[in-house]
C-alpha cells in the first residue's frame, strides 16, 4: 500500500487553520467544538451551494449531550421530534418489544429524530454566526493534500473542474463521507465499499401521529421485508401532521445504484410490503402516498488500522461508514468531532493530537461498525423472525422472553457508547 505524503513529525505555526474538508453533520460540528476551543479553522464543502439533502437521521443521547455543550441542542429541539420510545414488531403487526429512549430512559439528554437537512441547517447557522460567514468555503472540490514542512497544502477544483488556489493548514481533516478523497489519498488501494446484501429504499410523508408521534417503529425482517418509520418534523400543517420518514429494507440479489439522490422505483420494493395493514398503520398505504422515492443499497467498509497520518486524519463516514442499523453514524461522527477538539486543544494543533484521536476513536468505532453488521437492535427482528418461523403468534412470551430481547439492546448500547440505564430511576422531562 502507498504512504501518503504528508509526513509524521514537524511542529504546527502558531495561528495557522485546521483545514476540514466537507461540511456535513461531523465537519460542522468539529468547526464549532475547535471554535470553542480558540482554534482557528475553516471548512471547504465540494458543493456550489449547500442544499437540503438526504432524509431523517437520528441523534442518541450520547451525541445529543455532545451538542448541548456546544450551544445547539435548544434549537434542534425546536425543529426535531424528541423521541419517547422505540418499538418492535413483526411483519404482522404484533408488538415484540418496546422499550423507553433519551431523556424517558433517564439519559440527561433527548433522542432527536430529526431531518438531516434540519440538523445540517443548524449548525452551518452556529458556525457561520460564531466564526464568521467565511468559514465554510463552498464550491471547494478536495483533490489532494501534501506536505508543506510543518503544515499540509490542500488542493482543490471548483464544480466545473477547473483547479483552484491551495489552502495551507496546520493539520487537514476528511469529513468528506464514505466515498471521501482524503480518505482515497491515504489509502490509494481499498476496494469499494462492502455490500451487506440487502437495499433500502427511503421516503418521507406527510402522516397524522403513529402511535402517539414519538415513537421509532422496527417491523418485519430483511428476508421478508423490514420497515423504520419515524416522524422527524411536528405541525407541518393546519392539520398537525407530522413529517415521517420510512425506510424500507429487504434482502436483494444485486445493489441498487450507490448514490445517496438515486430515485428509487417502487416496483422494486413494493410487493414485499403490500398487504402490511396494521391496526395502527396503513403501511402499504403510507409508502404509496410517498411523492419521492430514494433507493441505496446498504454498504460500509471494514474498519481501518489507522485514520491519522502525520498530519492528516478522517473523520465520520470517511473514517468509519456504518450500515445503518444502529441509528448511530451521525452520532459517532460528532463523538469524533469532540473527541478530536479536546485533542487539538490539549496537545497542540499536530500529529501527536491526531494520533491520540485516532487511538481513542478508532477501537471505539471499529466496535460499532462490526455490530451493525451482526448485533445491531433490529437484531430482536430476527431473533423473533426465526424462533416464529415468521408466523403470527398468541403471546410474544412463548416465542422469546423479554429479558433476552432486552439482553440484544442493552448490549448494543454498550457498544455504542451508552450505558443502560435499566437499573436506574426512570427521570420523566
Amino acid at each position: 500500500m502507498n504512504r501518503p505524503v504528508v509526513p509524521d513529525s514537524g511542529a504546527a505555526r502558531s495561528g495557522e487553520e485546521v483545514a476540514i474538508v466537507g461540511a456535513g453533520i461531523g465537519g460542522l460540528t468539529l468547526a464549532l467544538a475547535l471554535h470553542r476551543a480558540d482554534i482557528a479553522c475553516r471548512v471547504y464543502e465540494a458543493a456550489a451551494d449547500i442544499r437540503p439533502l438526504g432524509v431523517g437521521i437520528n441523534v442518541l443521547p450520547h451525541a445529543s449531550a455532545v451538542l448541548q455543550s456546544l450551544g445547539v441542542l435548544p434549537e434542534l429541539e425546536r425543529v426535531a421530534v424528541v423521541t419517547r420510545e422505540s418499538a418492535f414488531y413483526n411483519r404482522f403487526g404484533q408488538l415484540v418489544y418496546d422499550e423507553p429512549l433519551g431523556r424517558w430512559a433517564g439519559h440527561a439528554t433527548p433522542q432527536l429524530s430529526i431531518h438531516r437537512a434540519d440538523l445540517q441547517a443548524v449548525l452551518l447557522a452556529a458556525v457561520r454566526e460564531r466564526i464568521g460567514a467565511g468559514s465554510v468555503v463552498v464550491g471547494h472540490e478536495c483533490v489532494g493534500v501534501d506536505d508543506v514542512g510543518d503544515g499540509v497544502s490542500v488542493r482543490f477544483r471548483d464544480p466545473d473542474g477547473a483547479p483552484l488556489p491551495e489552502r495551507v493548514g496546520a493539520v487537514a481533516v476528511g469529513c468528506d463521507g464514505i466515498h471521501s478523497v482524503l480518505r482515497r489519498h491515504l489509502y490509494p488501494d481499498e476496494g469499494p465499499p462492502r455490500w451487506s446484501g440487502v437495499n433500502m429504499w427511503r421516503g418521507v410523508v406527510p402522516h397524522a401521529r403513529i402511535l402517539g408521534g414519538a415513537t421509532m417503529v422496527r417491523a418485519g425482517w430483511l428476508a421478508v421485508g423490514k420497515m423504520v418509520i419515524y416522524p422527524i418534523r411536528n405541525d407541518i400543517d393546519a392539520d398537525r401532521r407530522q413529517l415521517v420518514n420510512w425506510v424500507a429494507e429487504l434482502e436483494c440479489r444485486e445493489p441498487v445504484r450507490q448514490d445517496w439522490n438515486a430515485r428509487g422505483s417502487l416496483d422494486e420494493v413494493f410487493p414485499a410490503f403490500a398487504d402490511w395493514h396494521f391496526d395502527w398503520l396503513d403501511v402499504a398505504g403510507m409508502i404509496r402516498s410517498t411523492d419521492t422515492v430514494l433507493a441505496y443499497p446498504m454498504v460500509d467498509r471494514d474498519p481501518l488500522p489507522r485514520w491519522s497520518f502525520g498530519r492528516a486524519t478522517l473523520l465520520g463516514d470517511a473514517a468509519h461508514p456504518m450500515l445503518p442499523r444502529g441509528s448511530n453514524g451521525a452520532g459517532q461522527a460528532i463523538l469524533d468531532a469532540v473527541c478530536l477538539a479536546e485533542r487539538l486543544a490539549a496537545r497542540g494543533v499536530g500529529p501527536e493530537a491526531l494520533a491520540e484521536y485516532d487511538a481513542i476513536r478508532n477501537a471505539a468505532t471499529a466496535k460499532v461498525v462490526l455490530a451493525n453488521r451482526t448485533t445491531p437492535p433490529d437484531a430482536i427482528l430476527r431473533e423473533v423472525h426465526e424462533r416464529s418461523g415468521d408466523k403470527p403468534f398468541a403471546r410474544i412470551e412463548d416465542v422469546v422472553s423479554r429479558e433476552a430481547l432486552a439482553r440484544i439492546a442493552d448490549a448494543y448500547k454498550q457498544v455504542a457508547g451508552m450505558k443502560p440505564l435499566a437499573d436506574e430511576p426512570r427521570r420523566r422531562p
